[in-house]
């Protein structure tokens, strides 16, 4: 047995060890102790980057913007160990100028951290990106947007800052968090590993093109939870550009989008695994849960459950038919590689919707192994858009007339309906054929029906 004395030196050296830790996650840096003048006016961009840049060479903390404040700011760069701090009441304005942002648009971002690990963003505030600044001509349908392009460094009109971005950065930690008004996208993960984004409530303008809520790039072991997404363009969006995008589960969500709420690609050069999206409402939105699988990359192993929808039409220039679930696989371009969708689960699923479900795959790009177990679809129409079209964007068959029935098959090797049901409200479905399923059986195989009915709920 040790000695009284040896067991005394251990403890001591023990609490000398942990004591920097602990240091380190109390260590608080105001920028206003920095110069930070709040006023929504200057510039604080100085401040806040030496507030950065001291916490950690510190060895890591927090940096603060305290409340009251309007803090203007070109790119805020967070190193690692470095959790940015917004209180409640306190703002961090995105600066509207192209001369806020480094040279390469790929940077182009008001909060960025690259290469960082364990590096965050907290505090019940709020950082927006003043995205209004960035509407040129307003439209009802769609706005027109500024673009930056003329740096000859990004193309078209997408060439705008996006609001928070993590590059290349692992143990990251978002949470407790208002990103309001991007001007591009909001949240930009891009070859992370190991991210948590929780209690973040995303606001975009809901007529300004391409302001995404959660962008996942190349990056995996991703969890999502209790997020607030009310935006104009795709809400989750898993991407696969450089690499895969495997491990991601996102619970707990309210979602209202003009495009999709929960949307694989187009982006999908490598393959999508292993994930799951539970307990999720979706509203208004244009697409409910959709893949746009387009660049040769697979998909397998999803799961989506307990998840209730609407959607509607709005104006065609915005991709999306206001289908309840939208999986496709088709190549981009004549000459593109098709990849395949297999292994896919929708349980506990209902929805009102003023289309049907599509499932289309390709000729060298089938839809294996689809599984819709305790599924509840009903359809009507409420809104005056016109019908009648199949919505296969970006490339492939672009729009396309087509009969509009309960769902649309097409290039499926394996689909188990298990307990669905299809409501119609008849006197409300124009241009509808009321027909349950759409397909040409030459390109079905291996489909399995129990307890499948479609009822007329109008009688």
């Amino acid at each position: 047995m040790a000695s009284p004395l040896l067991l005394l030196a251990v403890s001591s050296l023990l609490l000398v060890v942990a004591a920097p830790a602990g240091a380190a996650a109390a260590r608080v840096f105001s920028v206003a102790d920095y110069g930070a003048a709040g006023d929504g006016v200057r510039y604080d961009t100085a401040a806040i980057q030496a507030a950065v840049d001291a916490c950690a060479a510190a060895g890591g903390g927090r940096v603060l913007l305290p409340a009251p404040g309007d803090y203007l700011t070109a790119t805020v760069h967070l190193r690692s160990g470095v959790v940015l701090e917004v209180a409640p009441g306190a703002r961090l304005l995105g600066g509207t100028r192209q001369g806020d942002y480094p040279p390469e648009s790929r940077r182009w971002y008001v909060v960025l951290a690259e290469n960082t690990t364990g590096a965050g963003v907290t505090g019940g505030g709020e950082i927006n990106g003043q995205g209004g600044a960035f509407v040129v001509t307003p439209n009802e349908q769609k706005n027109i947007m500024v673009s930056w392009n003329a740096t000859g460094d990004c193309e078209g009109d997408e060439c705008r800052p996006r609001l928070v971005g993590f590059i290349d950065s692992k143990d990251i930690k978002i949470h407790d968090i208002t990103l309001n008004q991007p001007a591009y996208w909001c949240l930009h993960l891009v070859r992370c590993d190991n991210s948590e984004i929780h209690n973040v409530s995303i606001y975009g303008d809901f007529n300004t093109p391409n302001n995404d809520g959660i962008d996942i790039e190349d990056s995996n072991n991703t969890v999502i939870t209790d997020c607030h997404i009310d935006t104009g363009d795709d809400a989750i969006c898993p991407k696969s550009t450089t690499g895969p995008v495997y491990n991601l589960t996102a619970t707990n969500c309210w979602i209202r989008t003009k495009s999709c709420a929960i949307k694989f690609g187009s982006a999908s050069t490598f393959d999508f695994k292993k994930l799951a999206f539970h307990n999720i409402t979706i509203v208004d939105s244009h697409r409910g849960l959709g893949m746009q699988i387009r660049d040769g990359g697979n998909v397998s192993d999803v799961v989506f459950s307990n998840i209730n929808i609407s959607t509607r039409y709005y104006h065609p220039s915005w991709w999306g038919r206001a289908e309840p679930i939208y999986i496709t696989t088709c190549p981009r371009h004549p000459d593109s590689k098709e990849g395949t969708i297999s292994d896919v689960q929708f349980i506990d699923i209902s929805s009102v919707s003023e289309n049907g479900v599509f499932l289309a795959g390709s000729k060298h790009g089938l839809l294996r192994n689809l599984k819709f177990k305790n599924v509840d679809l009903t359809y009507k129409r409420w809104t005056n858009y016109s019908g009648g079209l199949y919505d296969y964007r970006p490339g492939c068959q672009e729009m396309v007339k087509h009969r509009t029935g309960g769902m649309m098959l097409e290039h499926i090797s394996g689909l188990e309906i298990d307990n669905v049901r299809m409501r119609w409200s008849r006197g409300s479905l124009r241009g509808w054929d009321v027909n349950p399923l759409l397909f040409q059986p030459s390109t079905i195989d291996k489909l399995s029906f129990h307890d499948w009915q479609s009822l007329d709920v109008s009688r």
